[in-house]
């Protein structure tokens, strides 16, 4: 058997029309969605995201802010300038691109910005709302991984299991969180996990989130289970390559995403989504 694929590529182009034909009508009622994306110093990896993330911006027909700033930039004067985009607007969502300067602490850089225009979804608030479950933005990695369940029929997990490999805020917490409310059964997994494979041979649904290579291999699939690859590394020749043993657990898996275009076009597919919702949240009050 080998698994069909999850193309994250073709869901993230249904998913962006969407939110173009829905901008659109914003746009034509006055009221244009805009997101500010800041980037300080000069790391490589993060100017290519924030190239990525504007050009999408504009692709959906979004009003876009993109803001460098020199690495020597002080956390004032970043504070600062959030709290100039918060008060703007024109601009419906902000996202800072981490990591940030050492000198600058991204926590209260996060918490500096405003709740009603958090679409990364990183805010305490953001991150309470959905532990409640209240109207909040979702984290847009995890957020991704779950529309790509819902484009194979598994919205409801009632009755299924699911095992998160990793407990990062930004990916691991909130994917378990959206599994939960999604009625799956949720085992957190970790570094401090005794045995991980014990764990992953019982799940339904597997979503691999270390950044760490071949943390899942074939032996550890149930046969059928539904492999979520969100890890981002580099193999021996360079390449990119998941947390998952691709080439093994395709054999083993019912449904599994490749590394690239399977979560990776998702994330910032849902930081679009995420930005329209805030516009459509600002035009709702005004009404």
């Amino acid at each position: 058997m080998t698994a069909q694929l999850i193309d994250g590529n073709a869901l993230s182009k249904q998913l962006r029309a969407e939110v173009a034909q829905r901008a659109a009508a914003l746009t034509a009622r006055g009221l244009k969605p805009g997101l500010a994306v800041v980037l300080v110093g000069d790391n490589p990896a993060s100017a290519v995201y924030v190239r990525n993330k504007v050009k999408a911006c504009e692709d959906v027909g979004f009003h876009s802010v993109l803001e460098k700033y020199e690495a020597t930039l002080s956390e004032a004067e970043l504070l600062a300038r959030i709290d100039a985009l918060n008060n703007d607007p024109a601009i419906h969502g902000i996202l800072v691109q981490l990591p940030l300067p050492k000198h600058i602490d991204d926590h209260k850089v996060i918490e500096a910005i405003s709740p009603l225009k958090d679409v990364d979804g990183f805010h305490v608030a953001s991150a309470g709302a959905l532990m409640v479950g209240e109207v909040g933005f979702k984290a847009c990695t995890p957020y991704g991984c779950m529309k790509m369940l819902e484009s194979i029929g598994m919205a409801d997990l009632r009755g299924k299991h699911a095992v998160v490999i990793g407990r990062s805020n930004i990916v691991g917490k909130p994917m378990a969180m959206m599994l939960l409310a999604a009625n799956a059964t949720v085992t957190i997994t970790h570094s401090g996990t005794a045995d991980l494979a014990a764990m992953t041979r019982q799940a339904d649904v597997i979503v691999a989130a270390v950044g760490k290579r071949n943390v899942l291999t074939a032996d550890m699939v149930k046969p059928g289970a539904v492999v979520i690859d969100v890890g981002m590394n580099r193999n021996d020749e360079g390449k990119l390559c998941g947390d998952v043993d691709f080439d093994g657990c395709k054999e083993i898996a019912g449904f599994i995403t490749p590394v690239p275009g399977g979560v990776g076009p998702m994330t910032i597919t849902m930081l679009l989504v995420n930005t329209m919702e805030a516009a459509e949240r600002v035009a709702a009050a005004a009404a």
